[in-house]
């Protein structure tokens, strides 16, 4: 068994062992000080909002989120993750997150493969990387104005308020509230909805209990109910870094009667919890836990019948999922008259590294121009004492609110190749005794050629400029030359088939759209490819088509402004020789004729054999003439026909013709 399994192997036998909790008649002295948080931090994320609300939109083809953030400073950074959840295969509903912010916000957008619609407010965010969606500029409303215009798009699945958030994960499809309209409501709980982590740790406070010898040390994190009182685990992260062995500690938890616990230590730890606990390297094996006092003077109490003589850390937190407690020493070392701890957070000071990430580049007539607002530095505080490029004697102007770099491809030392024009921005900052230094970049596109090309086989090896209703049909769009130092992205594709056939949306957001388009891996120089299988229900079939993709370059330093965005597009001629379709999808146009002639003629030999049996059985004397009626045949084609009048155009649509 390796090290790290033999500790939390003890620690359970040591929790077996542990013996029924009993109260304390005697009062605990032990007066809770704030700790310096370089001897103890925890951080923690939570599902609880100080506003919010969670709908169902089951039906519904957009899903639209709500954010509304209050940052306490003037520029903060956040992470934003939306995660989409595949449910028997289907593709991701479009979704529209509104992102309402009170100041600037540096921004770090994960939504890999969700056709997202951002709207926000461009003067106060920016993005870390180039985010690849669709975005809308939000207009300056209220919060009650904002939740309207978002609810005139579609209804609302969540809404939330979060005060100072260090990383949001917006979890999409997940909506099961009870509500059918979203409307914000105090102290929710949005459950797997969305979870956040706050960016101020947690408060965390210490003492020394009085006449206790010895060096165990108790680390206590009380959990308060939430607004909901379903099941849930809390998973405990506890990191000591001691200087030799391991500590002699206590780990007491406890929580509303609804909470369990997934304990996840690097160190022997003996646990003293309320409902029930298991350990990571043991989570089928639970154990029961104790009735523990829900007030910190009875937690207190507790941990001094425990023997400890130093309470490390306490702690009390809302409703929380994940909870991580860090102390870089530990072994009661904490002093019994602990001098005042400075507990305000230090001065800010500038972070060269976001400094350079807003510095935006600007390509036009021949020249590159680079912009660095003031503003954005300020609340950074950093102090600019010069600006200038690879050449030092090219220097930025000062414009009143911002600092601006000009010049030509043909100076300043621009490097200049076939395809690009590079450069490097120099900064020098007053808490920096060196100066900081940003490749910049600029394309040449009049030597760039963009293609979009449509194949009929996976090779491709030869474009074509005809598509076939029921065949697989492959794209591929590439740039020319290549560059090294960008990326070709497909952001979306769609075919328009006219009047008669309507708008076909292929690609959206970057990820595909409908069951018969399939993202396919690029070329070996990188060209994004894809697939479809386009499919007709209506007559007359169209006879030509524009298929259009929109590309992006972008760095892949991820520099948001340097993005060249280019819309190509490719006439395409439809042939139609035997209105052949998507058969696994349901029955088509052929199979439709085959059907009802076959019924037709099976029904027409029925009623012959029918007439001929009827004929030669019955008695001669009673034979009368008979005229044939043929109304049930034409009555069948007609409704054939009416089959066939009714139908619709889509890409490889499920919907059954029978």
């Amino acid at each position: 068994m390796d090290r790290g399994a033999l500790p939390l192997a003890v620690a359970l036998l040591l929790a077996g062992c542990s013996l029924s909790p009993t109260s304390l008649a005697e009062t605990v002295h032990c007066d809770l000080q704030p700790v310096d948080p370089e001897r103890g931090k925890v951080t923690y994320t939570t599902s609880q909002v100080s506003k919010g609300c969670v709908a169902q939109a089951p039906n519904a083809i957009l899903e639209v989120h709500v954010l509304f953030l209050e940052f306490p400073r003037d520029l903060s950074q956040l992470e934003l993750t939306l995660q989409a959840s595949k449910q028997n295969g289907t593709q991701p509903r479009e979704v529209l997150l509104v992102l309402s912010v009170n100041s600037n916000v540096f921004l770090q957008l994960q939504a890999l493969g969700i056709p997202l619609h951002l709207a926000y407010n461009p003067n106060l965010v920016t993005f870390q990387e180039p985010p690849g969606v669709n975005t809308t500029e939000l207009p300056s409303f209220p919060k009650t104005q904002i939740l309207e215009w978002a609810a005139e798009r579609g209804p609302i699945a969540s809404a939330a308020e979060l005060d100072d958030p260090q990383s949001v994960l917006l979890r999409l499809g997940q909506a099961q509230g009870s509500l059918s309209f979203c409307m914000l409501e105090a102290s929710q709980d949005m459950g797997r909805t969305l979870e956040w982590r706050p960016r101020t740790p947690a408060l965390v406070r210490g003492c020394r209990l009085e006449g206790v010898a010895g060096h165990k040390e108790a680390h206590i994190l009380r959990v308060l109910p939430g607004h909901s009182a379903g099941p849930r685990t809390v998973t405990v992260k506890v990191e000591l870094s001691c200087a030799s062995g391991d500590p002699d500690a206590v780990l007491i938890l406890q929580g509303p009667p609804y909470v369990s616990w997934l304990i996840d230590a690097n160190h022997n730890m003996q646990i003293w919890t309320t409902g029930e606990y298991s350990f990571k390297i043991f989570p089928e094996k639970n154990i029961r836990g104790f009735k523990l006092p829900d007030t910190p003077q009875g937690l207190l109490g507790e941990a001094r019948m425990l023997n400890a003589s130093v309470v490390a850390s306490f702690v009390e937190l809302p409703l929380a999922s994940v909870v991580s407690l860090h102390a870089p020493s530990c072994g009661g070392r904490l002093q019994t008259s602990p001098a005042p701890i400075q507990t305000t957070p230090p001065k800010d000071t500038c972070s060269p590294e976001l400094l350079m990430s807003l510095i935006q580049t600007k390509c036009a007539n021949d020249a590159m121009t680079l912009v660095l607002k003031k503003e954005l530095a300020a609340h950074l505080k950093c102090t600019i004492m010069g600006l200038t490029l690879w050449d030092p004697s090219c220097q930025a102007e000062d414009r009143g609110d911002q600092f601006v770099l000009h010049s030509a491809y043909s100076s300043c030392g621009m490097e200049v190749t076939a395809n690009m024009i590079s450069n490097e921005v120099v900064v020098n900052i007053l808490s920096s005794s060196s100066p900081q230094r940003k490749k910049v970049h600029c394309l040449n596109m009049d030597s760039l050629s963009f293609q979009l090309g449509l194949y009929l086989s996976p090779h491709f090896l030869q474009t074509s400029n005809t598509i076939e209703p029921g065949q697989q049909s492959f794209v591929q769009v590439r740039v020319s030359p290549s560059i090294p130092e960008f990326l070709l992205q497909l952001d979306s594709c769609h075919l328009d088939l006219g009047p008669e056939g309507g708008t076909m949306e292929l690609i959206q957001g970057r990820a595909a759209k409908g069951n018969c388009v399939s993202l396919l891996s690029p070329s070996p120089e990188g060209n994004p490819r894809f697939s479809f299988l386009l499919h007709f229900y209506t007559v007359p079939i169209p006879k030509t088509g524009t298929l259009s993709c929109t590309l992006a370059l972008r760095p892949k330093t991820g520099s948001q402004d340097q993005e060249v965005h280019r819309t190509v597009f490719t006439r395409l001629n439809v042939i139609s020789p035997d209105l052949s379709g998507c058969t696994s999808k349901g029955l088509v146009l052929p199979a439709v004729l085959g059907i009802t002639f076959g019924a037709f003629l099976i029904g027409a030999l029925l009623t012959a054999a029918l007439w001929y049996i009827y004929s030669h059985t019955r008695s001669p004397g009673k034979r009368e003439p008979v005229v044939a009626v043929a109304a049930p045949a034409s009555s069948e084609s007609s409704s054939t026909n009416h089959s066939i009048g009714s139908t619709q155009s889509t890409p490889c649509s499920t919907s059954s013709m029978a």
